[in-house]
């Protein structure tokens, strides 16, 4: 099963293949039959092996966890020539490189890392549970990286057996069905056309502006020539400057198209309607190509006129549709007589109509299930299905390659292509395999493999003659070891048996360290080349996605970006058994190894040609092959975070190298260690906790760990509510004096709760706002190191959220939204904003209120102008206001540190503004009359800390609130099990948004909001309390926190509440809880009641 030269050196006869789809909708059965298809598996076992879930908790809860590829070979005849007097062509062998990935949530990740080596994708879609909310994310997935999808309605049997549908009932369902799924991909269509709508109408609104005002030039020149000259001053628009609409012909699933599947994968069979229209074309006398195109829709048969008509030419008639009549009449024929009803005499005349292979034993077997797979796997094969399907629409690597790579490596492209621009580019549109082209390859993830499995660790199979010469071999061995002995008891020198005991020794030694190494785990990188010819033992860049196109790898900024290595290995991956190759041609998907250490998630692979890289070329400044094609963008934001610590504190050592492993391995986990010593891991989600605990256990530290209770994030806010305390520091709500050390700067700081719709615009554009930033930042006066931490600043806080403005609209619109709100909101507020925090770009303002300054602090004119402007603009504010300016980056600094770590429970501030009204220095005269001379570092070190406490007491005088992390919940269920699911969620705090009732089916698709703290065991509980009826689906989007409205520090006062709650407020207050909670975890103080009720105790009579 290697990728040998022979059969995938041309590029034409490759396709690269993922499939997705929802957790439980079939992906791994539907591998299992394309595995028996190559007698990898037994066709008995296909469905129930899993074959490519070699793990053991996944085989246990019957889900996939990690990406499993394989390289499948089909014979396939070529289409028969027009011209019947030509030769007859041989088949054609085609190398399927098929990758199946997870459809739970939490693995999402592992989606993304497929897709971006795929050029098509097989979408698996339950015919009864119809569209979910990750078919609906996969499809995304795949219309963002340009995937050819095919949509395969599996599940088909369920139909007959579980809803029990009749022909036509079924047929109106399969026709919503793919309704429903084409809905989606018209959403996405109609989004980005809306996109370029607006963009094509603003480009052209420049451009006509642009005219006018040269026109204007033009009719001014000319009046100043001439007196009499006149201004021509018409500015009509081109009528041939119109848009171009885009065809979505080529994007719906139409089953007469042929990508389409109906498939039922558990029973090995699936069909185009292709298969139909061959079958009955030639007995109805119609040309196969036009019954083709009517076998699906609202069409009929007349049996009088044997012609095809429409539902306008059926005048009242009851006919049935040709897909009903030709295709799911015979399908549930079979399935009455074997299964439903089963009946020997119809058996017996459905096997002499089919002519399958069928052993006479398994005909007079009572296992009528197997009988109908024997059948329908004959009859239907969904092997052959799938596979012609994917070569029919999934296009090569040279096809595909000019439509993917444009937009990987131009992610702002608008275009479909653009023509390439040097040799490297057109080697890498067309796929090009030759010796001298340049060898581009990507990995899109790493994966460990324990290092006993690779092939050249395993012992190697050995044919007879082999086996004769070894036992040969030993024969001479044994008799040379007892011509040694008989000579030692003949008095001879002992040194030849010590050294023979000494050369065993070190050799049992030898062995066991090879044990203790063959006991480790390797990394290996999930890859696929996209030009070139990679070989073992070449030596290649590998380009990081942090590195910067527009420089060279010698630049001091892409310098960690870009290392050598040398390709220790090529393998083809089999699902868990790799295959070793020596080279691997343009347009396959392989594993490499040799870049652990060196790669952390995903990397791009250069090299000039197929002999690697020479010392010369490591060297030159600006090498023609090195190509960054980016990172990968992760569509599920790790949320779930737990402390671990190991049972054995000697064993710490082993569980960072184990931790190092694991953030490797896995593309959605994080690793880092808190500023407080803990070793801290973030996973998407519960069950991806789980498992990367049992690797760590078993694979990565092997060593007993113990783990936190997960720690959730919340968000500290405060609002303005109908009854709050009087203000505490000053007559305006909000207000806080202070000063620092020695009295040398005093300050007066305002802070009051941002107006929602703009906490909601600057949360929306936060990606904006660090690009913005990070433009600046990136001048030619920056250091690497400094640009470098910059990034990983911006990195630190994920964002999911689509912008809404484009960067040089930014401010404008930042301003209409101000002019919005009113209050104390104006547009010209917008030019006082000093910083946005915490990190410099989240949902906290800072503002420079001072009314007694000439150019305060502004973040907008910051971004602006240069930094040599900036400098000397600095040098003047100096001279103006003395030492004022001194003090902006501590004071800036507090207010970070203020929003970053909140009066709460020290988690981070959001929707919180902080006006500094007032910024007092102590003059030299105030200095000399106290006689103490200033400590200027004192002092500033201190105006951060009275800076942050001030902010926190801000928000404290208004009435605070804790902000819970949400999920969104999707839980598919059962009519009678609904009212079991309303409670589990109330219960949880949850709150229902949504339900909807499938049609054609019992089953609800309920909508809720889950708080994240509350979302631990919610899973199994909803499982235990509706005995498996009801699955959820829990997704936490990144950026969705919902105000939980209750002061933590509220207690009864009116006679109401003391009447109705008691003096002690029996109650739980949940906020409370939830804010001790997370203070007890950090080791702050807790104001807690040791104890409850102080009753007098009483001794029970015995």
């Amino acid at each position: 099963m290697a990728v040998t030269s022979e059969q995938a050196t041309n590029a034409l006869l490759v396709r690269n293949v993922t499939t997705i789809g929802h957790v439980d909708h079939g992906k791994t059965t539907l591998m299992d039959a394309l595995l028996a298809a190559n007698n990898i598996i037994s066709s008995r076992m296909a469905g129930k092996i899993r074959y490519l879930d070699s793990r053991e908790d996944e085989q246990q809860r019957g889900i996939t966890m990690e990406n499993s590829a394989v390289s499948l070979r089909f014979k396939v005849l070529a289409p028969q020539s027009t011209s019947r007097s030509g030769p007859a062509e041989s088949p054609r062998t085609y190398v399927v490189n098929m990758i199946d990935t997870p459809g739970h949530v939490d693995f999402s990740s592992e989606v993304s890392t497929a897709s971006r080596l795929c050029d098509g994708a097989l979408v698996l879609v339950d015919v009864v549970e119809g569209v979910c909310t990750q078919t609906i994310a996969v499809l995304r997935q795949a219309w963002s990286d340009r995937l050819r999808p095919i949509l395969i309605i599996n599940k088909f049997d369920r139909l007959i057996t579980e809803l029990k549908l009749s022909p036509i009932e079924a047929y109106h369902h399969l026709s919503q069905l793919i309704e429903q799924v084409n809905a989606v991909m018209g959403s996405f269509f109609a989004g980005e056309r809306m996109e370029d709508d607006l963009r094509w109408r603003e480009e052209r609104e420049r451009r006509l502006a642009a005219k006018r005002e040269a026109r204007a030039d033009e009719a001014a020149a000319d009046a100043a020539a001439t007196s009499n000259g006149s201004i021509n001053g018409d500015s009509a628009p081109d009528t041939d400057d119109q848009y171009q609409e885009r065809d979505d012909e080529d994007l719906y699933f139409a089953p007469e198209k042929g990508n389409v599947v109906f498939a039922s994968a558990i029973d090995g069979w699936g069909f185009r309607i292709g298969k139909f229209a061959q079958l009955y074309a030639s007995k109805l006398g119609i040309r196969e190509a036009n019954f083709k195109r009517v076998l699906w829709g609202d069409f009929y048969l007349d049996a009088k006129t044997k012609r095809v008509i429409t539902h306008k030419q059926l005048k009242g008639r009851n006919l049935k549709p040709l897909f009903v009549q030709f295709v799911l009449d015979n399908i549930w024929a079979v399935y009455d007589a074997i299964v439903i009803n089963p009946n020997p005499d119809k058996v017996s005349k459905i096997v002499t109509t089919l002519n399958p292979k069928i052993p006479p034993r398994e005909l007079k077997s009572k296992d009528t299930r197997n009988l109908l797979q024997l059948v329908m796997s004959q009859w239907l094969s969904l092997s052959t299905c799938v596979i012609q399907s994917t070569i029919d629409v999934v296009p090569p690597p040279s096809s595909a390659q000019p439509n993917r790579i444009p937009k990987i490596l131009y992610p702002d492209l608008l275009e479909p292509t653009i023509p390439p621009k040097n040799q490297l580019e057109k080697d890498l549109w067309n796929c090009h395999d030759g010796e001298e082209a340049f060898v581009i390859g990507y990995v899109s993830k790493m994966f460990a493999v324990p290092v006993k499995d690779l092939p050249e660790n395993k012992k190697a199979t050995i044919t007879a003659e082999q086996m004769r010469a070894k036992a040969k071999a030993a024969r001479e061995r044994a008799s040379a070891a007892s011509i040694a002995t008989t000579a030692e008891a003949n008095g001879n020198s002992p040194s030849t048996l010590t050294e023979a005991s000494n050369g065993q020794g070190e050799d049992v030694e030898g062995k066991g360290k090879e044990q203790v190494r063959e006991d480790e785990d390797i990394l290996l990188g999930f890859a696929r080349i996209y030009s070139g010819n990679i070989r073992v033992g070449s030596r290649v860049w590998c380009i990081l996605p942090k590195y910067n196109n527009n420089f060279p790898p010698t630049h001091p900024r892409n310098v960690p970006h870009a290392i050598t290595t040398v390709v220790e290995g090529l393998y083809t991956m089999m699902g868990k058994d790799l295959v070793r190759v020596d080279n691997v041609p343009a347009g396959n998907v392989f594993a490499i190894r040799g870049l652990e250490g060196k790669v952390m998630r995903s990397a791009t692979i250069c090299a000039p040609n197929h002999q690697g890289l020479s010392d010369e070329e490591v060297e030159a400044e600006n090498p023609e092959c090195v190509l960054n094609l980016g990172g990968i963008s992760r569509p599920v934001y790790p949320i779930v975070r737990v402390a671990l610590e190991p049972r054995v504190p000697a064993d710490m050592p082993k569980l960072v190298k184990g931790l190092k492993l694991l953030s490797q391995a896995d593309p959605c986990v994080e690793t880092f260690q808190q500023q407080t010593g803990e070793h801290v891991i973030l996973t998407a989600g519960e069950l991806h906790l789980e498992r990367c605990l049992k690797d760590l256990r078993e694979r990565f530290a092997k060593v007993e760990i113990q783990a936190s209770k997960p720690i959730v994030p919340f968000r500290e806010t405060a609002v303005k509510a109908t009854e709050m305390a009087p203000p505490k520091y000053s007559s305006k709500r909000g207000l806080v004096n202070g000063s620092s050390a020695q009295g040398l700067v005093k300050f007066s700081i305002r802070a009051t709760p941002l107006p929602k719709s703009l906490l909601e615009f600057i949360l929306d554009n936060v990606s904006i706002l660090k690009r913005l930033q990070r433009e600046r930042r990136n001048t030619p006066g920056d250091s690497a190191n400094d640009r470098d931490q910059d990034e990983e600043d911006d990195d630190s806080e994920g964002t999911l959220r689509k912008p809404t403005v484009r960067p040089d609209r930014f401010w404008a619109e930042l301003e209409a939204v101000c002019e919005k709100a009113g209050g104390d909101w104006n547009k010209r507020i917008v030019d006082r904003i000093w910083a946005f925090g915490p990190h410099k770009a989240c949902g906290c303002l800072l503002i420079d209120a001072r009314k007694n300054i000439r150019t305060p602090n502004s973040l907008r004119k910051k971004l602006d102008r240069t930094r040599a402007a900036e400098a000397s603009i600095d040098e003047e504010s100096v001279v103006e206001g003395g030492l004022g300016h001194d003090f902006d980056h501590h004071i800036e600094t507090g207010f970070q540190l203020a929003t970053f770590q909140g009066p709460l429970c020290s988690e981070p501030v959001e929707g919180m503004a902080y006006f500094l009204e007032s910024l007092e220095v102590a003059s030299d005269e105030a200095k000399s009359e106290t006689g103490v001379q200033p400590n200027y570092a004192q002092a500033s070190g201190s105006l951060m800390t009275v800076i942050r406490d001030a902010c926190r007491n801000g928000l404290l005088d208004w009435s605070p609130r804790l902000m819970l992390a949400m999920y969104s919940c999707d839980i598919q269920a059962a009519t009678d099990v609904l009212g079991k699911v309303y409670g589990v969620v109330a219960k949880r705090r949850g709150r229902i948004v949504a339900e909807e009732m499938k049609e054609g089916t019992s089953f609800f698709t309920v909508s809720a909001l889950l708080p994240v703290a509350e979302s631990f065991g919610f899973a199994d509980d909803i499982r235990k309390r509706t005995s498996g009826a009801a699955s959820p689906q829990l997704i936490f989007s990144g950026q969705v926190y919902e105000m939980l409205d209750i002061d933590p520090f509220w207690v009864p006062t009116t006679e109401e509440e003391l009447e109705d709650l008691g003096e002690k407020a029996d109650r739980e207050n949940v906020a409370k809880a939830y804010m001790d909670s997370v203070r007890e975890r950090k080791g702050l103080f807790v104001d807690r009641k040791i104890v409850e009720f102080a009753e007098k105790q009483r001794t029970l009579k015995r």
